[in-house]
């Protein structure tokens, strides 16, 4: 007996001897930096131990555990510590994802195009607010109030930015059991043919099911993890949107003011030729001019006359597009003309440039590009979590019982505990080829969000540069406007003392009409590009006004953000 006591304890201690080198090749796989690089005990490798011995991870290790490590004295208790690691692993399992960093893109230094731009300071470095007022201009105010109201662009968007995280509340219901209850009540009575004393039977049963699957692979985390970049990126594209509504409305706006302005400039020019008209047909009737210069006088009226009814056609289209932006019909939409003594050109403001760099943090359309590569990222892990098996835990209980009287009685009481696992032995290289797909989609966001850079960088430039030209441009244009309106008074003058014959004149004004409409279109290209230099920065939008992760499953948020989302 004393024996086979021996036999027995020295399988034992065979069998414990096996499980310390299983152990020792775990640490020496799994470990990190440690004391002296011998130890380190992390929530994934704590739960591995526990499965191993077959027990809880503070009694899974062999009693000689110490022998692994000669410095157990420094590295504390080793019991406790993977104890507390285990019970990390229950609820933080291994995470499959690689780490995520922002791809690394290169910015210059400073704009090139920005030469003698004043470059913002740390305190007035950002467009604040309502960017549009800085053009000081009421009406284009009121107008660029109605579009986070009304367009039904930014109501779709809006839409689609709750149905992203209606996704991320689905993702995240994945942590915890699907509880379910099925009550039923039957009545059966077997053939009184076959069983003469059949009895009629009833069945009363009122179960509770619940089933969890842990995430100890990070499958279901990383799917909740790319939902909310998916559904930040989907913030971000609100927001792109918007400032993309707002310029729009305001380069609509300009435009529509510079066809005013065009307008005003021919209906000018046609009260001029009209004057000059009836000068030519007195003077034609005093026999001083002849029948050529009165037809001469004709033409050109009737050539200025119909330049200035067609200015209609495009105005009008401006006022359409303008009512599209603020989502009303355009046939119940109108904006005014200006008289000409208030629609005098301006100056467009003074804009505070940043640097190149901080427009990663600026465009909301690049802060959409960068959370889709976040996105990307957390998929990886999920189709890597494939690669280890599905457990799935599940519990039933309840009541069962023939009459409703003992029901809910102790012995009418039942309940069933259990877990089930479930590993894919051969798909033929499927889940590989998954991960390659989802590795691939990344590099694909990396280079797309790299592109969305190059590109901003690339419209502040433009519109730097426009700025630049078209404000020399546009003085060289008024010294020219001056110039022909002098020349137009000279002709004109000559052409009453009969020296120089109607054909002067006529050269003189369409040169004059000509440089006033040039002048005109400056302005406007002025003003569009000054929006579009605001767009192009970002419009006052930056990273800190994303929804944070926490702020996604709120209820009763109404879709608004607490900083900037939601009409």
């Amino acid at each position: 007996m004393s024996n086979m006591t021996q036999c027995e304890s020295g399988r034992q201690q065979q069998r414990q001897s096996g499980k310390l080198r299983s152990l020792a090749r775990i640490f020496r796989s799994l470990a990190g930096r440690s004391c002296r690089r011998n130890w380190i005990v992390d929530a994934r490798s704590a739960g591995c131990f526990a499965l191993i011995f077959g027990r809880r991870a503070s009694t899974a290790l062999p009693t000689n555990w110490k022998r692994l490590s000669p410095h157990y004295e420094k590295c504390g208790k080793l019991p406790a510590l993977a104890a507390a690691c285990a019970a990390l692993a229950l609820l933080a399992g291994c995470n499959m994802a690689p780490k995520y960093t922002v791809p690394p893109v290169q910015t210059p230094p400073a704009f090139k195009e920005a030469a003698g731009w004043k470059v913002a300071q740390p305190t007035d470095d950002v467009i604040r607010g309502k960017w549009w007022e800085m053009f000081n201009d009421p009406q284009l105010s009121a107008l660029e109030d109605q579009v986070l109201v009304s367009n039904q662009t930014l109501v779709a968007a809006l839409a689609n930015f709750q149905a992203a995280r209606a996704v991320v509340k689905e993702a995240r219901s994945q942590f915890y059991p699907a509880v379910s209850a099925a009550p039923s009540l039957s009545k059966s009575q077997a053939s009184k043919s076959i069983s003469p004393g059949a009895r009629t039977q009833s069945e009363i049963s009122l179960p509770l099911e619940a089933s969890w699957e842990p995430d100890f692979w990070g499958a279901i985390r990383n799917t909740a993890r790319a939902d909310t970049f998916t559904a930040q990126a989907s913030a971000a594209t609100l927001e792109n949107l918007r400032l993309t509504a707002q310029a729009d409305l305001a380069v609509d706006y300009y435009a529509l003011r510079g066809q005013d302005a065009l307008k005003d400039v021919l209906d000018a020019t046609v009260a001029a030729d009209q004057k000059n008209l009836d000068l030519t047909k007195s003077l034609n009737q005093a026999g001083i001019d002849s029948d050529e210069d009165v037809s001469q006088a004709e033409t050109t009226l009737a050539v200025v006359t119909a330049q200035d009814t067609n200015i209609g056609i495009q105005r009008a289209q401006y006022e359409h597009a303008i009512a599209l932006l603020l989502g009303r019909p355009a046939s119940t939409f109108s904006i005014p003309a200006l008289p000409a003594a208030t629609n005098a050109p301006v100056r467009p403001p003074e804009i505070p440039l940043a640097l190149p760099s901080q427009l990663l943090e600026r465009r909301p359309d690049v802060a959409a590009a960068e959370r889709s590569v976040a996105a990307a990222n957390a998929q990886i892990g999920v189709a890597r979590a494939a690669f280890f098996p599905s457990i799935t835990l599940s519990a039933q209980g309840g009541f069962q019982s023939t009459s409703v009287g003992n029901l809910l009685s102790g012995p009418s009481f039942f309940w069933s505990l259990g877990a089930s696992a479930a590993q894919t032995v051969f798909d033929a290289g499927l889940r590989k080829a998954t991960v390659e797909q989802y590795r691939a989609n990344y590099n694909s966001t990396v280079a797309n969000y790299r592109q969305t850079v190059l590109t901003a960088i690339q419209e502040v430039e433009d519109n730097l540069a426009a700025l630049r030209i078209l404000s020399q441009e546009w003085d060289q244009q008024d010294a020219a406007v001056q110039s022909a309106q002098r020349t137009l008074n000279l002709a004109l003058h000559r052409y009453d003392l009969g020296i120089d014959s109607y054909l002067n004149v006529i050269v003189a004004q369409m040169t004059l009409l000509s440089s006033q409409q040039t002048a005109v279109t400056l302005h406007v290209q002025q003003m569009t590009s000054s929006v579009q230099l605001i767009l192009a920065l970002g419009g006052g939008w930056d990273t800190s006004q994303l929804p944070p992760p926490g702020w996604l499953t709120l209820k009763n948020t109404n879709g608004s953000s607490p900083t900037s989302l939601g009409p």
